[in-house]
């Protein structure tokens, strides 16, 4: 049990600082780095929890793809970050008192241990026995909040059909498909045959 609390704490640790230097990092390609980093500790910690399908998932969806597609689109668009952090200092005292906010929080969930040692620790184990993880994640999502899951994923649908409304550009010039005109095609006027004599090309 001592080396589980050691391990939550290196991994907790090295995650707020990770999660710090996303912020702190002026280079925003270290910026996402740092973020990777974050992730992978996030994941390190669903493990020592018993929630290793969620972890897996972290690791592929977030490390795999989002982090990896914020890293080129990054590294591709010619973005002037020293203009863009020129206004960053009016947010500072809403930023400054939503941290302190999360801090007392975090302050006061940690007291618990001290305050209340009979109380559910930290490191509990998230799977009930005689389930696998996924199964246990299975039987929420699709009994207690499948309302709730599905209305997650219609805002998610909703939210995608929006950016691609938003960022629809219609061209005059644009040569567009016709599938009412592709479908009423005949043979006759989609192949073409034609005969090559013997020692000359096309």
């Amino acid at each position: 049990m001592l080396l589980t609390e050691i391990a939550f704490d290196l991994f907790s640790a090295i995650m707020i600082a990770s999660a710090f230097m996303v912020i702190a990092a002026r280079n925003p390609v270290h910026s996402v780095l740092f973020l990777i980093l974050t992730f992978f500790n996030a994941a390190a910690l669903f493990v020592l929890l018993g929630a290793e399908f969620l972890a897996m998932i972290l690791v592929i969806v977030y490390v795999g793809a989002v982090a990896v597609l914020f890293l080129f689109v990054v590294m591709m668009l010619d973005v002037d970050f020293a203009e863009l952090k020129r206004g960053a200092l009016q947010y500072l005292p809403f930023g400054t008192l939503v941290g302190i906010v999360l801090l007392c929080e975090l302050i006061l969930v940690g007291s618990v241990w001290f305050f209340a040692p009979g109380a559910p620790q930290a490191l509990a184990h998230a799977t009930p026995s005689g389930l696998t993880n996924t199964a246990a994640l299975g039987q929420i999502l699709y009994t207690n909040y499948v309302y709730y899951f599905q209305t997650a994923g219609l805002i998610l649908l909703v939210a995608m059909i929006g950016a691609i409304v938003l960022t629809l550009r219609h061209k005059p010039n644009a040569r567009r498909q016709s599938i009412p005109v592709q479908n009423a095609r005949s043979r006759q006027d989609a192949v073409t045959l034609v005969e090559i004599e013997p020692g000359r090309g096309a």
